[in-house]
């Protein structure tokens, strides 16, 4: 069965031929030119259609010809909305059949966003090959190990052949050397079979600087009102430009049956409109293919806008949280430049706001910018935010992207991964993460000429400020983004994972990950949202978020480098009032020990603690929590 819908953007072909629509309000004419795969090229002037379109309909014309448009009779483009470009941005698009593909999972219903494990993945890395091919023989191990969703970084074609994916051009069509589109749906098919979902990762806040034409026939795609680290920013007050967005983020999930996507750099989208794009853009997904299954959309958002969050009928809005990955960061590396320094004053504390309320920033003023940051968000459910400790911007936006492997012991490490993996909200992991490896994730992308030298020159500057960069020389050691070098370093290798570190490492993530799916995952939609509460004694932090049936899920971790008194937790301390950063301190009443076996672990069990799980095995003591340890329990009713 082939699933596909109309959009205006794009060649549809059809019984009668292929019909091509364009928008082009600053072109005087334009030219289509084919390229057939039999016959010779040649070309048709599009007809004028009003408000800045151009229409043709070509008989005899359909999947595997290709085309491009001139413009004036002075520059030939690419369709911005070409469905696929097997020679890169700047080459001939190729007409697709739509309804070729014949999808098995005809009862796929996506999966309820509480179950959500993900595992952020570049096809181009994640595997020697590089492809969609190499990377369906991995999802296998990905489903054992407790992964239920893959979020794709972006697909859409950008310059060369090496890239992040941020800086690109064409938005409908998926980047060549990974495989053709069929072979991107075999990947998510195969996914679906194996339970799991997969989201793509869409950049609606600018394009890339190469392979770009827009400013010269659609002008209007921009706005100077507003700027961007990219440039002028998108125009979505316009509705062709608006709708060219929304279009895109529903033929990924119409055309490809990803379950979701994840919305890059919401803060760098300006709309003074009575609807902000990014609401409209939710709405038209829940009323397009969520309303027929589980869709899904996590935003980044610097802004920490809470009111944008929650659940939408079947689904989820959730937002990646920088402010779960920085203090974390702090405590496990220990390093606190840059933005940590926000964090640094007391990590601990802002990591138990951020698990009991979501946000650690919700308006207070935010350091190293100066201005108030952030909404209250206490009142929403642990999972609108996607909680992380390493992704592709926090490794790869390192000098030579170390992972945390390279910057933390291991016993810090085990007890950052736990907390991650153990909490309400939703994990993910970077790929490679579950085995530990030690590859680094460079920025690497595939440009020629100034443009490469500039971003080569740019990559190196901008490192200077940071004092073991302040030295030229020093600089010249950070990777050049351009070298291929660059790009095969941060590829991973799949022979590592058969290392005894790197099985130990796999087994443990397996072990947090089965912990979630037994004890957590059950209880997540029974948490009363804005009813968790935290509170801290030194190192140790312990957090209980309170059940609509009379318990609580417990966490206490120790973040110390010395043994240190568990914190006793009873229901009534879930009623004082928030206090906002730094909570106030609660005086620690333990209760007493009685004899018995905990669940899991064979541990001991008090009137309020049912322990479920500790780091540290069988040596765990009621009374004390070990260094690093971090525990699991049901609270008593």
């Amino acid at each position: 069965m082939s699933r596909s819908v109309s959009f205006n953007f794009g060649p549809q072909p059809g019984t009668d031929g292929t019909t091509f629509r364009f928008w082009a309000p600053g072109a005087r004419r334009v030219d289509l030119l084919l390229e057939p795969k039999k016959g010779p090229a040649w070309r048709q002037p599009f007809t004028a259609a009003g408000d800045g379109w151009f229409e043709t309909l070509v008989r005899g014309v359909g999947a595997g010809d290709r085309y491009r448009f001139r413009i004036d009779d002075e520059l030939d483009v690419p369709d911005p909305a070409s469905r696929f470009q097997p020679e890169g941005v700047t080459g001939p698009g190729e007409i697709l059949d739509p309804h070729s593909f014949q999808w098995r999972d005809l009862r796929w219903q996506g999966r309820p966003w509480h179950e959500a494990v993900l595992y952020e993945l570049h096809v181009g890395a994640f595997t020697r090959e590089g492809t969609y091919r190499a990377a369906i023989e991995r999802l296998d191990d990905l489903a054992r190990i407790g992964i239920t969703a893959i979020e794709l970084l972006p697909l859409n074609t950008f310059p060369g052949r090496r890239g992040w994916g941020y800086d690109g051009v064409l938005l409908y069509a998926p980047q060549p050397n990974y495989g053709r589109p069929d072979e991107l749906k075999h990947f998510v098919q195969a996914a679906h079979e194996r339970g799991l979902m997969v989201l793509i990762d869409v950049v609606y806040n600018h394009f890339g600087p190469e392979g770009n034409y827009l400013h010269r026939y659609a002008e209007d795609f921009f706005t100077s009102a507003h700027h961007t680290p990219w440039g002028s920013a998108i125009n979505f007050t316009h509705p062709v430009v608006r709708q060219f967005f929304i279009q895109n983020a529903l033929y990924w999930l119409n055309e490809y049956r990803f379950d979701g996507l994840r919305v890059d750099a919401v803060h760098a989208m300006f709309d003074e409109g009575d609807t902000h794009f990014i609401d409209e853009l939710v709405d038209s997904v829940q009323r397009g293919p969520g309303s027929e299954r589980h869709v899904h959309v996590v935003l980044e958002n610097h802004h920490n806008e809470a009111r944008r969050l929650g659940r939408k009928d079947r689904s989820m809005v959730a937002q990646w949280n920088d402010d779960f990955h920085h203090p974390m960061h702090i405590l496990l590396s220990g390093e606190h430049d840059g933005y940590y320094r926000n964090y640094a004053d007391r990590p601990i504390e802002h990591l138990g706001r951020v698990l009991a309320e979501g946000f650690a920033y919700q308006g207070e003023v935010y350091q190293t910018e100066g201005h108030a940051r952030g909404e209250r968000s206490a009142s929403l459910p642990p999972t609108a935010f996607v909680n992380f400790i390493q992704n592709h911007d926090q490794i790869g936006n390192r000098a030579f992207g170390e992972r945390l492997t390279q910057l933390a012991p291991p016993e810090k490490l085990r007890a950052g991964v736990a907390v991650l993996l153990l909490a309400p909200q939703i994990p993910m992991l970077f790929m490679g993460e579950e085995y530990g490896a030690v590859q680094p994730f460079l920025y690497f992308c595939d440009y020629h000429g100034d443009l490469a030298k500039a971003i080569s020159e740019g990559r190196r500057n901008e490192f200077a400020s940071f004092g073991a960069f302040a030295d030229e020389h020093r600089r010249e050691h950070i990777p050049d983004p351009n070298a291929e070098q660059t790009y095969l370093a941060s590829q991973l290798d799949g022979d590592d994972r058969a290392e005894a570190r790197h099985r130990e490492w796999l087994a443990y993530t397996q072990e947090l990950l089965a912990v979630r799916a037994e004890k957590v995952v059950p209880l997540i939609p029974e948490i009363v949202p804005g009813a968790a509460r935290y509170k801290t004694s030194g190192p140790v932090l312990a957090v209980w978020w309170p059940l609509s049936r009379g318990r609580a899920l417990v966490m206490q971790a120790n973040f110390g480098n010395d043994p240190a008194p568990a914190l006793g937790l009873q229901q009534d301390l879930g009623l004082q009032p928030d206090l906002g950063p730094p909570q106030e301190k609660i005086k620690n009443t333990i209760p007493p020990p009685v004899h018995g076996r905990g669940q899991g672990v064979g541990l001991p069990v008090s009137r309020a603690l049912d322990l479920w799980y500790s780091t540290a095995g069988a040596s765990a003591r009621h009374e004390e929590l070990h260094p690093w340890e971090v525990r699991l329990s049901l609270g008593a009713s």
